[in-house]
């Protein structure tokens, strides 16, 4: 039998850990600059917990039964610092700047046969604070993260689903679930499909289109009869719009108010980065404050937007940039014992103890002869030897 990992996992050997960590490190920075402090949350959550916002279906959860109650590895990470912050964090002054670099799982959609179920993400929530500078922040946050990291070929999507939810209304009850699937996938053909009277057609089309330039779509969307709620949001988004543009003149927004899920989880801005070409979605988030209230205590709404970056995705696309490292980092010392154990012990831990980082692996006396110690020094690109003797002395030899 040759053993492998399970359906949808996968093994990180150490160049892969390496790129993954040189991402990870970058955003980190990123955080911290920005007054951001690292939550770790629980790997396992009662199944409640997870589904309790209606961002994740119980199907999507790989579940464990213990004893009484079910338990599920985290799908994302918004729910279990949502969680966390409502019932650990009472009395914090806000808002609360969080951030993580965690590993999720997701069960593979149905039908597809050695789908990736464990994947690994880093992102911000920004807790107890609502309004124009608040989803600035995270945006510019965001653009800041992808600038680090060095990637220039991608689009910000701005989405609002507290508007789009509104407009849908107008929709007959049994077929607004069914227009807003269409649209969030972009199934046009679906949309024309459905039996919508022609002025209904026509205006889930025009909802259907609704992406572009943010000046053009805000115009567009000024042109229809909206109510003072509705008018709010679009001068909230406009004025969002031109603050980015101060802020950030060369950030790529795109307006896409088709930009919609299909769960009731967030209720206001939305937003994805995508690459150029638009095939690979690099991160997502948005506003959601209701969330929290559900796991408050006494059920207080608290304000949140935050946004996850996705590696993979990330390292894929940094890959044919040549900015990752394509090996791992060199020892800088190969400490041989030429007579006895202990003094190369004791050798290697001055080495250790000399600088920030020393990098320094001992020889186990496996190669028989001194040529063979220099080939496998080379081999590993260490490029000092150190030879030491029964009485703590050391010849030092360059490896070229």
């Amino acid at each position: 039998m040759v053993y492998q990992p399970p359906t949808g996992a996968r093994d990180l050997l150490p160049v892969d850990v390496a790129q993954k960590y040189w991402i990870e490190e970058r955003l980190r920075t990123v955080f911290r600059r920005w007054g951001y402090h690292q939550i770790i949350t629980s790997t396992l959550e009662r199944l409640e917990t997870l589904t309790a916002g209606g961002a994740v279906q119980p199907s999507a959860v790989i579940q464990l039964q213990d004893k009484d109650e079910v338990l599920g590895l985290r799908p994302e990470l918004t729910a279990s610092i949502a969680r966390a912050a409502v019932t650990r964090m009472v009395g914090s002054s806000q808002p609360q700047r969080l951030y993580y670099v965690a590993n999720v799982f997701r069960r593979a959609s149905e039908g597809v046969h050695g789908g990736q179920q464990e994947f690994f993400q880093a992102g911000v929530e920004l807790l107890g604070a609502g309004g124009l500078m608040a989803d600035a922040e995270v945006l510019l946050l965001l653009s800041d993260c992808l600038q680090l990291l060095g990637l220039s070929r991608w689009r910000l999507l701005l989405g609002e689903a507290g508007l789009m939810r509104s407009l849908l209304a107008e929709f007959p009850p049994a077929l607004q679930d069914r227009v807003r699937y269409a649209i969030a996938h972009l199934d046009r053909l679906s949309l024309e499909m459905l039996p919508l009277s022609p002025e209904l057609r026509s205006r889930a089309l025009f909802l259907f289109d609704l992406r572009g330039r943010p000046a053009d779509v805000l115009q567009r969307v000024s042109n229809l009869e909206l109510n003072a709620h509705q008018r709010e949001i679009v001068n909230r988004l406009k004025s969002l719009v031109e603050l980015l543009a101060e802020c950030s003149p060369q950030l790529p927004v795109i307006l896409d108010l088709s930009l919609l899920q299909t769960f009731d989880y967030y209720t206001g801005l939305v937003f994805e980065v995508v690459t150029d070409t638009g095939n690979c979605v690099l991160g997502q988030g948005g506003r959601y404050d209701q969330l929290l209230g559900l796991y408050h205590p006494q059920g207080e709404d608290v304000p949140g937007i935050g946004f996850c970056l996705n590696i993979e995705e990330l390292q894929g696309c940094l890959l044919p940039s040549g900015v990752l490292p394509q090996e791992t980092v060199p020892c800088d010392w190969l400490v041989v014992p030429v007579d006895g154990a202990s003094q190369a012990f004791v050798y290697a831990q001055k080495l250790r103890a000399s600088g920030d980082l020393v990098r320094v692996e001992v020889d186990f006396g496996m190669r028989e002869t001194r040529d063979a110690v220099r080939e496998y020094a080379r081999e590993r690109r260490i490029k000092n030897i150190a030879w030491v003797k029964d009485d703590g002395e050391a010849e030092i030899e360059s490896v070229n």
